[in-house]
């Protein structure tokens, strides 16, 4: 057997595992509840922590202008409860603008 296909299968196992353990241990097991924000907080941190580097980074260095100036207004856009329609639209015509200007 190929090392590859040893490791995708690893992987496949280990994925199921994973998904299988949630329904296993369902009331079984309490999480308290400082434990359950925290992993929240976490979770949001880092999408935060994403989002930023995909935004203001790009082979290691400053991706310009447009991208941040972009993201931002997608994302007032998404906090505004625009349609999504209008928040990608929205982000790619400031991005383009911006770059069509010069600063991206």
């Amino acid at each position: 057997m190929n090392a590859t296909v040893v490791v995708i299968l690893a992987l496949a196992l280990g994925t199921y595992a994973f998904r299988l353990v949630g329904p296993v241990l369902h009331g079984r097991v309490e999480i308290p509840a400082r434990v359950q924000e925290l992993a929240s907080a976490g979770a949001v941190v880092l999408l935060v922590a994403l989002l930023a580097t995909g935004a203001l980074t790009e082979s290691g260095g400053f991706a310009g202008w447009a991208r941040p100036a972009g993201v931002l207004v997608g994302g007032v856009l998404a906090w505004r409860r625009a349609p999504f329609p209008v928040v990608v639209v929205g982000a790619a015509a400031t991005a383009a603008l911006l770059r069509l200007a010069g600063l991206g």
